[in-house]
């Protein structure tokens, strides 16, 4: 018997865009699965610029358009590292068109808590000498950051295809940054909308950004439904470890969607 035909929808975090899923689509195509990969406002080949960017509304506006487009198809949505906060706002919003949010070393908020709240509560700051070359910058009220070549290479793609990282180095964008006092805000999401879809965490095992214990202490605030391993990726697991990533996300399209 055919298996039914699923539909993944792809949220990146900041500085990246919907290209960094370029390993992950065609396997999912190819177990015959529906996948859009979404470029958040500002980022991939999105014309916003980012200082236009007043609220996380505006951030997330492409992904929540990708969901209002759909009638009462659920899909599963995957949010990577801070793509997690625009991921829980859409389950807000549309909760009965999402069968599961996969949070991907990422930034899950809880139901009680603003949504940067796991983030800044559970993951200690970098200290300045290991910022690098990462760029802050400020447009009135509104922070971003730009990661570097050098941070990139040393936090998050240390087991990832060097041409990846060049990639990366090509295409990376200037994009907001998630926090209470910036575009997150301090208004929790709801039980009865982001608190009532299936979650699903996947842990990366050597994240150099965001440590194992401190994805078990952001799993340990909200807890899901599951909790899944990647042992040896790093932060970018959907470059450094792409085939065991598929893997996981077909067994949860079988088992919740």
């Amino acid at each position: 018997m055919e298996k039914e035909k699923k539909r993944f929808v792809l949220v990146h975090g900041v500085c990246h865009g919907a290209w960094c899923w370029y390993k992950i689509i065609p396997h999912l195509e190819a177990a015959g699965h529906g996948v859009v990969a979404v470029d958040l406002a500002a980022s991939g080949i999105s014309t916003i610029k980012v200082e236009e960017i007043q609220s996380l509304e505006d951030y997330s506006k492409p992904l929540l358009e990708v969901l209002s487009s759909y009638d009462e198809e659920q899909v599963i949505i995957v949010a990577h590292s801070m793509g997690g906060i625009p991921a829980a706002l859409a389950a807000d919003i549309f909760p009965r068109k999402i069968a599961a949010i996969v949070f991907l070393t990422a930034t899950m908020p809880d139901v009680t808590n603003p949504p940067a709240y796991p983030f800044e509560k559970f993951v200690p700051s970098i200290p300045q000498e290991e910022l690098l070359d990462t760029v802050f910058r400020s447009y009135g009220s509104l922070h971003t950051v730009l990661f570097g070549p050098e941070f990139m290479a040393k936090k998050l793609y240390q087991h990832s295809p060097v041409q990846d990282l060049e990639l990366a180095k090509l295409l990376a964008r200037e994009s907001p940054a998630l926090a209470a006092d910036n575009l997150a805000g301090t208004r929790s999401f709801s039980e009865e909308g982001y608190g009532s879809v299936t979650r699903i965490y996947i842990i990366c095992g050597e994240d150099n950004l965001i440590g194992e214990e401190y994805q078990r202490l952001i799993i340990n605030n909200f807890k899901p439904k599951e909790v899944m391993k990647i042992e040896d990726a790093d932060h970018m697991a959907m470059l450094s470890k792409h085939q065991e990533l598929c893997a996981c996300l077909l067994e949860i399209a079988d088992k919740y969607a």
